[in-house]
C-alpha cells in the first residue's frame, strides 16, 4: 500500500513538473517572439535615420554637431543590436538615440526651409509612426516578461524553474526624462490672477428720476417732489402762488379786470 501511494505521488509530481516546464517553455517563446516584433521596428527606425540626415544636409545648412550626435547614437544602437547584446544594453543605446533625435527635431523647428520640405516632413511622419509601434511592441513584450518572471519567482513553479535553469527575462525600458517630468502649470491660469471681472455698472438715465425715486406732484415754480426726501412744511396764511392777485383780463371798454 505504501509503495502504491508513493508511486501515485511520484506520478502526480512528474505530471506537475512536465506541465509546469512546458508552460515555462511556451512563455519563454512568447517573450522571444514579442521581442522580435520590437526588433523589427528598431531596424526600421535605424534605416530611416540615414535618409533623414541626407535630406537635411541637402536642404539646409544644419548644425553639424547635432547631425554627428544622431549618427553616433545610431551606430551605437545598431552595434548593440547586431552583437545580440542584452535587452538592458539595447534599451540604453536606444535611449541615447531617442534623445539625439529629440534634440535634432527641436533644432529643425527653427529652419523654415525644412518645415516646407515635403521629403523631410514625410520622413518625420514615418519616424513618429515607428516610435508609436515601438512603444506598442515594448508594452506587449514587457507584459509577457512580467508573466514569465512572476512564475519564476512563485512557488511551487519556482522549483521547476530552478531545476530547468529558467531565469527571469529583462524588461525593455527606454527611460524618457520628459515622460517622467512633472508637468508645469505656471502661467496656465495667468488670466485668473487679476480676480474676476468687475460687474457692469448700470448707467442711470440723465434728466429723469433716480432709481428708487418717483416724481411727486409738481407745483408751478418749484422742483418736482421726490419721495423719500423731507419736504418743507407749508405755512398757513401764505398765499399760494398766483393767489391774492386780481385776475388779469382783456383791457379796454367792456373788458373785465
Amino acid at each position: 500500500m505504501i509503495l502504491v501511494v508513493l508511486l501515485v505521488l511520484a506520478v502526480v509530481v512528474g505530471i506537475g513538473y512536465v506541465v509546469s516546464y512546458n508552460r515555462f517553455i511556451a512563455q519563454r517563446n512568447t517573450v522571444e517572439e514579442s521581442w522580435r516584433q520590437v526588433d523589427v521596428e528598431l531596424q526600421r527606425r535605424h534605416d530611416l535615420i540615414p535618409n533623414l540626415v541626407e535630406t537635411v544636409r541637402a536642404s539646409a545648412h544644419f548644425e553639424q554637431t547635432t547631425l554627428q550626435q544622431v549618427i553616433a547614437a545610431r551606430s551605437q544602437a545598431m552595434q548593440a543590436r547586431q552583437t545580440h547584446a542584452s535587452v538592458h544594453d539595447q534599451g540604453q543605446a536606444e535611449q541615447q538615440l531617442s534623445g539625439a533625435l529629440r534634440g535634432f527635431f527641436g533644432i529643425a523647428e527653427s529652419y523654415p526651409e525644412l518645415k516646407s520640405n515635403q521629403n523631410f516632413l514625410h520622413l518625420q511622419k514615418q519616424l513618429a509612426e515607428t516610435e508609436d509601434r515601438i512603444a506598442a511592441g515594448r508594452r506587449f513584450y514587457n507584459g509577457n516578461v512580467r508573466a514569465l518572471n512572476t512564475r519564476v519567482e512563485s512557488f511551487p513553479s519556482s522549483i521547476v524553474a530552478g531545476m530547468a535553469k529558467i531565469t527571469k527575462a529583462d524588461y525593455f525600458e527606454v527611460d524618457d526624462p520628459n515622460a517622467r517630468a512633472t508637468p508645469s502649470l505656471s502661467g496656465a491660469f495667468g488670466s485668473l490672477t487679476g480676480g474676476p471681472p468687475a460687474a457692469p455698472q448700470l448707467q442711470q438715465p440723465t434728466g429723469g428720476p433716480q432709481y428708487g425715486q418717483q416724481p411727486g406732484p409738481q407745483v408751478h415754480g418749484q422742483p418736482p417732489q421726490q419721495y423719500g426726501q423731507p419736504q418743507p412744511p407749508q405755512q398757513y396764511g401764505q398765499p399760494h402762488p398766483g393767489q391774492g392777485q386780481p385776475p388779469q383780463g382783456p383791457a379796454g371798454p367792456g373788458g373785465w379786470q
